[in-house]
């Protein structure tokens, strides 16, 4: 490892350590220099620009320890979008990283600020150029774009039981599930996320259509585990504290259509429970999700867990998820065998790097 790598890694882990401090300063910072600030946004523009802060530090510290301004950048761009329609302004998104730099300044030793300040440098020369509106997601020359378009109308509605019969109803003409999966669950899901951060719907209705989601998944099971099952075992996770599980579900589904053996443990598992299904299992591979950038620590940790148990040894280690898909070298920083943008590279990367293992 490279003296900036080793560098940024420490800046990163001192972000994370000092991250209630930091953000304390920062926000001490943007309220002495613009006290205006209260009266423009409400009695709880305090509080509410703390937990900004608390999470602005958060992805600043994983691109910092992984060094990848675009991580960051990325991150900013999403910020700007989801407080523009929230009626903050970009410019007052501008100051708040400024006043970030100045308070890792105030707190952190100079040599771990440097790294961390040209991120947010680097964010902030971008910040004009970032757009303030997100187009649909959604379009008509997409493959299954109008089911998908009625799919995520029944959600928003709460019509749950039309979106189900929609989804089965189309299984049963013959439409494949994969398909399915990606261009129309995978589809909508992305539209929800787009529509809570440009301020359409609400965090419940968020919450609503992802959950109605999940079981009108599981209602295609008899579609998908209904094959012989030759090629192994594979778990698939979310890392401890993250509870985006989708993704990960729907990669697990088709490892399993494809024959492996799954095991999916769900959002949020801690390290040992998924160390002790490897074992349990005889798992091949293991898939974990992060969907977004500031759980790549949880990630690493996990992995960490499983390199360091020897009945682990040959497991063969596979990332995926929003964070890989911008830096597609990020799994090798991280301690990965390999990343994939979609579920059946996976299951192709998980077959040729088991094989190798087993000297095949």
């Amino acid at each position: 490892m490279s003296a900036p790598e080793i560098l940024g890694q420490r800046a990163g882990a001192a972000i994370l350590e000092r991250r209630d401090a930091l953000a304390a300063a920062l926000v001490a910072l943007e309220f002495a220099a613009h006290p205006e600030l209260e009266q423009r946004y409400g009695a709880i523009a305090r509080a509410k620009s703390l937990q900004d802060a608390g999470y602005h530090l958060a992805y600043l510290a994983e691109a910092v320890g992984n060094d990848d301004p675009l991580l960051f950048a990325d991150y900013v761009a999403w910020a700007k979008v989801m407080l523009a329609r929230r009626g903050v302004l970009a410019t007052d998104l501008a100051f708040h990283l400024e006043c970030m730099r100045d308070a890792l300044a105030e707190i952190l030793p100079a040599e771990l600020c440097s790294p961390a300040r040209d991120m947010i440098d680097h964010a902030l020369q971008r910040l004009p150029e970032m757009p303030e509106q997100l187009d649909s997601l959604l379009a008509p020359d997409q493959p299954h774009a109008l089911l998908a378009q009625q799919y995520l109308q029944a959600l928003l509605r709460g019509e749950r039981h039309v979106a189900s019969t929609l989804i089965l109803d189309a299984a049963r003409r013959g439409i494949p599930v994969k398909e399915i999966y990606l261009n129309v669950f995978q589809r909508a899901q992305r539209e929800i996320g787009r529509l809570w951060q440009v301020n359409q719907i609400s965090v419940a209705q968020e919450h609503y259509c992802t959950a109605a989601t999940q079981l009108i998944m599981s209602q295609l099971y008899p579609y998908i585990f209904s094959g012989e099952k030759t090629a192994g075992a594979f778990v698939a996770t979310c890392v401890a504290g993250d509870l985006h599980e989708i993704g990960i579900r729907m990669v697990a589904d088709f490892f399993e259509m494809s024959g492996w053996d799954t095991f999916y443990l769900g959002a949020s598992t801690p390290d040992a429970s998924v160390v002790q299904t490897l074992i349990e299992r005889k798992a091949v591979a293991l898939g974990i999700s992060a969907t977004i950038t500031y759980h790549l620590h949880g990630v690493q940790q996990l992995i960490e867990t499983v390199r360091a148990t020897p009945a682990c040894a040959d497991t063969v280690i596979l990332v995926g998820g929003y964070p890989f898909n911008l830096s597609p070298g990020l799994w090798r920083s991280i301690g990965a065998d390999g990343w994939s943008q979609d579920a059946a590279g996976a299951i192709e990367l998980a077959a040729t790097l088991a094989a190798r293992r087993r000297g095949g």
